[in-house]
């Protein structure tokens, strides 16, 4: 009997136990909060060096982190580095490294996992980060545990924001290869990784021993819901404590709920559609440019996205560093018309545009189809879940190899880098996989400018070559140039610490549950 009873005890105790330890919801302690987040597409990797997609980059950012930041402006501050400093010939790069900071699995940061990072990039010419600025160390010495000089062979203007993007992974990590670093990243960031089932869920957990002591939730959860009208139900009942980004048609309705708050962020988001210049009829930058008139960049705006945005009238938004406004192509169904009969196309012809799942690009690429009908344009919408569609557009072939024809899609780069907003997109030699270049646009003219801007300190002098960039490549069309956003986001009342930047990415560092 005796027995008896103290069995049951135990089992009272450990059931209590259990159940104690489940997900505790809004009202909970702070220190057993949990945040779920509901973005709009899937995660492509957890690569922080081989990543070209902005979801991928907003949940590493709660895991990784490299020797610089941006703050909520775009401009760049310390990180990993407590201090940096730049040789006049801008060859030189000092960084004094940040003391007392350990990786999650326990390993300590210093100038030698800096190095080993580097060095992964620099020798794997497969990696994006690669061709972005690392191909052109030619030295890196670690003059002790906490300061360490990277030496470059020529000046590569973006070379500051690379050293942001380029995430430090523990050396542990890099030792085990690129299978395991994209799918279980280790870094020194304020969340530490947990599991990611892909297509529904990633999970990250707080890391109680980050060098930056704040409240925070203890874990938060990252759920792709391409879907509008699910999102937005998540957010409304509680079930999400964030969605991003937030359908512009819901934007009235959830103003009006106490229980939530709608935040507007003007960003450096580029919508556009790439054309493929080398296959025909878009090998004829006429043809380009008809599609460039068809389309009425004011109603993209409004029916698209509820009017939250302006067009883009020039190849970068008008937040990026030497923007200068071109001459915008004004709808002129007439002019169009004429274009397409001076190329040979009198009766227009069919064509195919590929977009992702989500509800947003499906209502994009139906308003294209829409509107290029008008010039007798037949467009088949061809929509694909994220990961097929990358996989697809960035596979290794050749150029006149590629299917795609016409890919709806945006691109977003810092503020302050407009080496990213322009060199990945249209230089010669960064044709997929090598780069965004999916417009296969080659102008050996543009091409030299790209190189020589990436040489030069002057400010005077990369305003005038950027200049021409722009003019140049807006004339010749490569893309259907639409607008850039103005990004809405959702949250819970009671959520602080969550900002989404100009660039569309996701900053959790100090993400709480009031």
């Amino acid at each position: 009997m005796l027995l008896v009873v103290v069995i049951s005890a135990v089992l009272v105790v450990g059931c209590s136990s259990k159940e104690s330890s489940g997900v505790k919801k809004e009202g909970s302690k702070k220190e057993d909060k949990e945040m779920v987040i509901a973005v709009n597409e899937n995660f492509i990797s957890m690569d922080p060096h081989n990543t070209g997609d902005t979801n991928s980059n907003s949940v590493q950012s709660a895991m990784l982190e490299g020797l610089l930041g941006f703050d909520a402006d775009g401009k760049i501050t310390p990180k990993l580095a407590e201090a940096y400093s730049v040789s006049d010939n801008a060859l030189e790069y000092t960084f004094k490294l940040r003391k007392g900071v350990k990786f999650h699995d326990g390993e300590q940061f210093n100038a030698a996992a800096v190095k080993a990072n580097f060095e992964r990039i620099m020798k794997d010419d497969s990696l994006r980060l690669n061709s972005r600025g690392f191909n052109l160390i030619t030295n890196i010495q670690t003059i002790n545990d906490y300061e360490i000089k990277i030496t470059l062979k020529d000046p590569y203007a973006g070379m500051l924001t690379r050293f942001v993007s380029a995430k430090i992974l523990s050396p542990k990590l890099l030792a085990e290869g690129k299978d395991k670093i994209g799918k279980n990243p280790v870094g020194t960031g304020p969340f530490k990784f947990v599991e990611w089932v892909q297509g529904d869920h990633l999970t990250v957990e707080r890391f109680d021993g980050y060098w930056e002591k704040a409240d925070r939730v203890k874990k938060i959860t990252y759920k792709p819901v391409p879907e509008n009208g699910s999102r937005v139900a998540m957010l409304k009942t509680g079930e999400a404590q964030v969605i991003y980004p937030l359908p512009s048609q819901n934007l009235k309705e959830l103003e009006s709920n106490d229980a939530v708050k709608v935040e507007k962020i003007p960003s450096t988001i580029a919508r556009y559609v790439s054309i493929n210049t080398m296959k025909k009829p878009f090998n004829d930058p006429r043809v380009r440019q008809a599609l460039n008139y068809a389309v009425d960049k004011d109603a993209f705006i409004n029916v698209v996205n509820a009017g939250l945005g302006l067009p883009l009238d020039s190849i970068i938004p008008s937040k990026t560093l030497y923007y200068t406004k071109q001459e915008e192509y004004k709808q002129n169904i007439e002019k169009a018309k004429q274009l397409l009969k001076d190329a040979g196309y009198k009766k227009g012809f069919k064509a195919e545009i590929w977009g992702n799942t989500n509800s947003d690009t499906m209502k994009g690429m139906q308003f294209i189809q829409q509107q290029l009908k008008a010039i007798g344009v037949d467009l088949q919408i061809k929509s694909m879940e994220e990961g097929t569609l990358s996989d697809e557009i960035f596979r290794a072939q050749k150029p006149e190899d590629a299917k795609l024809q016409m890919w709806y899609v945006s691109w977003s780069a810092y503020p302050s880098d407009t080496t990213n907003a322009t060199k990945p997109l249209f230089y010669g030699g960064s044709f997929p996989p090598d780069g965004a270049n999916t417009a296969y646009y080659k102008n050996d003219q543009v091409d030299k400018w790209i190189e020589e801007v990436n040489k030069t300190g002057d400010t005077t002098k990369l305003a005038e070559i950027y200049s021409n960039i722009q003019s140049t490549i807006y004339k010749d069309a490569p893309w259907i140039f639409l607008g850039v956003d103005e990004i809405l986001d959702g949250k819970r009342a009671n959520v602080e610490g969550v900002n989404i930047t100009p660039d569309g990415g996701i900053d959790v560092t100090n993400a709480n549950i009031k």
